[in-house]
Order: C-alpha cells, then structure tokens, then sequence
C-alpha cells in the first residue's frame, strides 16, 4: 500500500516537472516569435567576435544625459528631505494682460520681434505658500541644450503642491548653505554680463528739461519754418497717429502744417509695405528707433532716441490706442471710417488732447507702470486694508460695478465682482486722467464720466463717479513737464455700467466716507500718504542699492522705495529708467535664457533676476561689489516675501 502510494507522488511529480518544461518550452517560443517580428540592426561592438552571425542583437541605447540630470537632481532633493514629486508640470509664468487684484495662471507666447504676450487661463491657482524661510538664494545649474527652466533658479522649499520641484528645487538644496560671499560672487560672474556705455545718454538727454516745451505752431509767432523744424527735431521721442488715408489724427510736437510733409511720408512707406503684402513693424535710422502699429484704420507711430526696444515702445502705442477706444469705442471708430475712409477724427476727439499728451509725456519721462506692466499699491497693514474693503462691500450699492479708493496715483482698495477683474492697461487710463491730465480736478471735486475701458469691453461705455476728498497739491521737481503732480490726492471712484446711477454712487460715496472717517480708515491713508515712500536703506539698512523695483507676477503688481536722495533730477529719473529699460528687454528678449542678467557701467552697477514668481531690478553705485549686490538683492526678496500682505493687495474685496 505504501509502495502504490509512493509511485503515485512520484508520477505527480514527474507530470508537475513536465508541463513546467512545456509551459517553458512554449514561453520561449513566443518570446522568440516576438523577437523576430521586432525589426533590429545587429551591430557588433567593436573588437568583439560575433560567434553567431545569423542572430539578431539590438543595438545599445543612447546615452541620456537630461535623463540622468534630472535624477541627479531629483535624487539630491529626496537626500535632503524632501517627498518625491507626483507631477513635474512647471510652474505657470504671469503675465501683464490679465487682472491686476487676483491671482492666475499665465501663459507667456514669443514673437519674431522680442516680444512676448501674457494670457490667463482657467485653471485655479496653487495655493499660496505660508512660510518662506531661506527665500532669495541665487543659483545656478550648468544644464546642457540651453535647458530654459533650470538655469537660474531660486530657493523656494515651501512651495505648494503642483510646482515643478524639480526644476526650480532640485539640483542645489541637498547642498548645504554656504557662505554667501564667494557663492553669489561666483554666480553673478557667470550670469549674463554686460557692459553699458551710459555716456551715450549724458548727449542724448542734453537739455532733456526741455523736452516737454510746446512747439510753436506755424504763423503764431515770428519764427520761421527752419527754426521750428529744428525745435520739433531736436525732440528726443514723437508720437503719431494717422489715419490709413494719411490724414493727421495726433501729434506731440508740432502742428499738422509743420509735419504734414513727414505724415505724408510715413504713410507712403507703410503703403509700400503693405503693397508687398509685408507689414513694417519696425526699423533704426539715424540714431533713433520707429516703431509702427497697424490698428484698424489707424497708424500709429513712435520716434525714440531713448534707448527703449521695439516691444517696449509697440506697449506705449498701445496704450495711446486704448485712450482713443476710451473716448470713441471700436464699433463707434470702425464705424466711421466704414463709411467714410477719409474720416477727420480729430474733430470726435476734440478736448482728448491733454489726456493723449499727458499720456506721452509719462511715456518720454519714464513710466515704471507701462514698462511692467503693473500697478502701485500703497503700503499700510493688511489688518487695515481689510476694514476699508469691508467698508466698500458694507455700503456697496446695487448698480455698482467696481469701487476704488486711491492716494497719490496708488491704489488702496478695490471692490469688484467675482467674475470680472480690472485690467492694468484700463487702471492706467483712469490714473492717467486723474492724476496727469488734471482735467478731472479742474473741473471740481466731483465729477460724472463716461468712458470706455477697453480691457473690459472695448464695445460699450461704462461710467464712473469721482469725488476727491482731501489732499493738496504738491509740486515735486523731478517731475517737470507735468504741472503738477499731487502726492496727497485721495480719491473714491466708482464705476457702473447704468448711466442712470449717479446719485446712487454719489450716496455710496458719501456713506463709505463717512464710515471710512469713523472707524480712523481715512487717518490711515492720510498718514500712509504724508510718509511716502520708504527708501532703499529702510528696507536693508546699509544697503548698496540706490533703486529697487520688485514686481509680483502673481499679483501683476510692483513696489519700489523713493526716488530720492540719489534721483532728485528729470534727468537722472530718466538715466534710471532707461537702465531699467535695458534690464528688461535683455531678460525678456527672445531666445533669452539666462534668468539673471548683470550690468555694469561707469556710473552704476545693475543686475536683474527673474523667477516664476517675481521679478527683480536693482541699481547700485559704480563701486558696489558683485557679492554686495547679491546680499541686497536676496534681503529685497525676503523683505518683499514678508511684507507682501501690506505692499500688494492680494485679491481685493469680491462681491
């Protein structure tokens, strides 16, 4: 009994050891099968006998090295304790044209001038990080193929879920923080570098005083035409509009029967183009730049011996446009020139001239606003910044579409629906009205506007209530060419799309001043106002820096200390807008891919550091040493991080 037993484990083991050998006989058959319907190229390494020729090998993979980079850094950020990343995607760049008060997702596109272009996208925004320890740290990674995303990053282990980790933390935080000095000497030296000739502005910006003095219009005094053609070239910046049949629309300098003969010219040469089915954008001649924008039946034209890029100048052009839209709207313009393309607006824009110069002028002396494309916040605590938004909402009235309250051409508070955003291209307009073109003021403390804002809806009016409520006028001398500028103005607007709601606003008005008075909010302005702005050395005391601006791309907003003691002059403002100038066209130039650029010259010292983030722009002395630079940049960027709640409004108050 026990034998027959033991004969049958042994004819069950022996069938088990059989169909494994089947199973495994049929296994490789199929992987065999496999193989041989996969093409390959049998290469035989080198030196190495090839024992069966008729069998196929494949052939070794190529080397990866971006591959193993990112491992590399990867790995370094997992030894230094940090999770390992779901996801990769890389962070969404902000941008200039989408709301100045919320934070988006960006998108940035190229073009073939330079220039680049910002849209928001529906996507909701990470979440903001609420600890930025050991923020500000420059470095940078040797990345192979000109790897845009990771060659100049910054140190930022809070970010939230859904950042690239491994672009902007890998690489250097496994790495322990060494001393800064030799560090940023090293990281600025292999920066972008380069060396400014600024004695080209000492000629060009000559007499710049005069740059904004009238010239006289042809028959109006003795002079004769020879002598006004040399004033209205001796200009350093023109802008022209013109229509597409040439007829003169706007000019700075000069009337229509002194430039008559350039209008006819300019025309005949974008005719020329456009006949050749090109578009002419722009072109350099004579030491100057023009620059050419097609819009509609429009032309319009910048001349500028300033220094500034083509897409820098196209940005002053259109706003210029968007001024025009305020006042016409594009139904109404496309409308007439439709029907006549011969159409004289100069007469539909009649009285819009103060607003069209005052506009330029900011432009010629330097707009900090345009070239960001940003707004200025005032500086006061967040705790105080929210009872002056509660106030607007508490008071808040039904026919109101937007409510702001501004001090001094900077923004306080603003109330605005959940699903509409105010645009900074239209902001700007309305500043500029205010603020500039003093027509508003003139006209009293209390004003009733339509107007169009085109980042809004291009095709209809809105209008909007302002009521200044205190402040005088204040003469400050580097800005000549503006009258005045008032740096204790405090104004209440309010902008609904019910040309019926005056008195409803106006009562929303004298309710939210009145509340505003009660619970100390006015005081607050009033004294945030008086202080002005902080100077570098508040910020980091014994700082090198004489300028800073430091921009939030998330919140399209941007802060920056006093011009003063170093910038009291029109002409050093504009020396220190024209750096500025040339600091963001190099990092925002196509095919730019360094993050940090240094400059150096005989009178200053400048470097710019771009982030996902934030963008930063310093100025120093000619003597400031690269690792002075660099400890002041990074303490800005800790300081701005810190602050951030009271220097920027952080998503407004919604309804």
């Amino acid at each position: 009994m026990s034998d027959d037993r033991v004969s049958q484990e042994d004819s069950k083991k022996e069938s088990s050891v059989n169909l494994q050998e089947t199973a495994g006989e049929s296994i490789q058959s199929e992987a065999q099968r496999q193989r041989a319907e996969i093409p390959t190229i049998n290469i035989p390494e080198k030196g190495v006998k090839d024992d069966n020729p008729g069998e196929e090998r494949p052939p070794p993979l190529p080397p990866r090295p971006r591959v193993l980079e990112s491992h590399r850094r990867l790995s370094n950020v997992i030894a230094a304790g940090f999770p390992s990343p779901q996801s990769s995607t890389r962070p969404r760049l902000q941008a200039t044209a989408t709301t100045a008060l919320s934070r988006t997702d960006i998108h940035t596109q190229s073009y073939q001038d330079g220039s680049r272009e910002t849209h928001s996208t529906s996507r909701p925004a990470s979440p903001p990080t609420t600890s930025w320890g050991g923020w500000g740290s420059i470095r940078r990674l040797k990345i192979k193929d000109g790897d845009e995303t990771a060659s100049i990053q910054s140190s930022a282990p809070t970010l939230g879920a859904g950042g690239d980790v491994e672009s902007l933390l890998g690489g250097f935080l496994g790495h322990e923080q060494t001393s800064g000095s030799n560090v940023l000497e090293r990281q600025l030296q292999e920066a972008g570098l380069e060396e400014l000739d600024d004695s080209r502005d000492d000629g060009v910006l000559e007499d710049f005083d005069q740059e904004f003095e009238e010239v006289d219009a042809m028959g109006e005094k003795d002079e004769d035409e020879e002598r006004l053609l040399a004033r209205w070239k001796s200009k350093r910046k023109h802008f022209l509009i013109l229509s597409s049949a040439g007829k003169p629309i706007y000019t700075r300098h000069g009337d229509d029967n002194l430039i008559s003969g350039y209008i006819g010219i300019i025309q005949t040469i974008i005719s020329f183009y456009e006949g050749a089915q090109d578009q002419l954008r722009n072109f350099t001649a004579g030491g100057a730049r023009f620059v050419i924008m097609s819009e509609g039946p429009l032309y319009l034209v910048a001349v500028s011996k300033l220094g500034e890029s083509a897409a820098q100048l196209r940005v002053q052009l259109e706003a210029l446009y968007m001024q025009i839209l305020s006042t016409l709207t594009l139904p109404n313009l496309t409308h007439m020139f439709s029907n006549r393309p011969s159409t004289d607006l100069r007469r539909p824009l009649k009285g819009t001239e103060p607003l069209l110069s005052a506009l330029a002028d900011s432009f010629t002396r330097g707009s900090v606003s345009t070239l960001f494309s940003a707004l200025e916040c005032l500086k006061i605590r967040k705790s105080h910044r929210e009872i002056i938004n509660n106030t607007l909402l508490q008071k808040r009235c039904e026919s109101l579409l937007y409510g702001l309250v501004v001090a001094g051409g900077r923004l306080v508070s603003v109330v605005r629906p959940r699903r509409h955003s105010l645009h900074p291209s239209d902001l700007r307009l309305i500043f500029n009205m205010l603020f500039e073109a003093e027509g508003v003021k003139a006209g009293g403390g209390e004003n009733w506007i339509p107007l169009c804002l085109p980042g809004f809806n291009k095709n209809g009016y809105l209008y909007m209530y302002v009521s200044f409520i205190d402040g005088q006028g204040k003469e400050d001398p580097g800005n000549q060419g503006n009258k005045t500028i008032r740096h204790n103005e405090i104004a209440v607007l309010l902008i609904s799309a019910n040309k019926e709601s005056f008195y409803d606003l106006r009562n929303m008005r004298d309710a939210v001043v009145e509340e505003l008075e009660k619970n100390g909010s006015m005081e607050v302005i009033k004294t945030a106002v008086e202080k002005g702005q902080y100077t570098a050395t508040d910020i980091v005391p014994g700082t090198v820096l004489h300028h800073f601006i430091y921009k939030s791309r998330a919140n399209v907003q941007f802060t920056m200390p006093a011009y003063e003691p170093h910038f009291t002059t029109l002409v050093a403002r504009r020396k220190l807008l024209s750096l500025y100038h040339t600091l963001h066209a190099n990092v925002h130039a196509k095919n730019a891919h360094l993050n940090v650029h240094h400059c150096i010259s005989r009178n200053s010292v400048s470097l710019a550091w771009i982030t996902p983030l934030f963008e930063l722009y310093c100025v120093a002395g000619p003597n400031a040493s690269r690792n002075a630079l660099a400890q002041s940049a990074n303490k800005v960027v800790q300081w701005a991080r810190r602050e951030e709640e009271r220097i920027f409004i952080i998503g407004g108050a919604v309804f």
